[in-house]
């Protein structure tokens, strides 16, 4: 069992509220200052080996994409890190439409706990998707849904969704959807 420096087990909350640790709030920040400091011609491949290096964090990658870095908890929890403008927007605008959206919508919506410039916590979903008509059909559905209740879903396929405990299927990146005109999405292209 891994402690912190607050005596509490690494993952829980420490007495600052985050489930990091100040020495990995740190390493975050430290990332992201070097961030913008990124060639425009290096690939995805060294710039992800560029964080991973400065991050050195103690946890499992467990995902990536252009944007985003996406490591286990071990505690029911993923912390996304931006790895560019784009990620650190995309993590800004799932706080707000979580933080935002109406509550019909909001149960279909991977849950936030934490968000600070450039990173978020999010629940653990199972990402385990069964690629079957019935789970397109839902995929369908909910983009209708999100419709109906005024919020555009960009990005919405498969690769971005999960199911929770009750078998619901729930969006896990939402980074790129619109809720309204305060959505940071919209100010990053307008």
């Amino acid at each position: 069992m891994l402690l912190n420096n607050t005596g509490k087990e690494k993952g829980q909350q420490t007495n600052n509220g985050s489930m990091l640790l100040r020495e990995e709030i740190l390493a975050i920040g430290s990332w992201l200052s070097s961030m913008g400091k990124q060639h425009f011609f290096e690939t995805t491949a060294q710039r992800m080996a560029s964080a991973t290096n400065t991050l050195n964090l103690p946890y499992e990658m467990i995902g990536h994409g252009y944007n985003r870095i996406v490591y286990d908890l071990n505690n029911g929890y993923v912390l996304k890190i931006a790895l560019s403008e784009i990620g650190m927007m995309a993590n800004a605008n799932e706080a707000y439409i979580h933080t935002n959206c109406r509550e019909e919508v909001r149960k279909y919506l991977c849950p936030v706990s934490e968000f600070a410039s450039g990173w978020i916590i999010m629940k653990k979903m199972d990402t385990n998707v069964r690629h079957a008509v019935i789970d397109y059909m839902k995929l369908i559905k909910l983009e209708m849904m999100f419709l109906k209740y005024g919020m555009i879903p960009i990005d919405l396929r498969i690769a971005n969704v999960a199911f929770s405990e009750e078998n619901e299927m729930v969006v896990i990146d939402y980074g790129l959807f619109t809720l309204d005109r305060k959505s940071p999405v919209l100010r990053w292209f307008i």
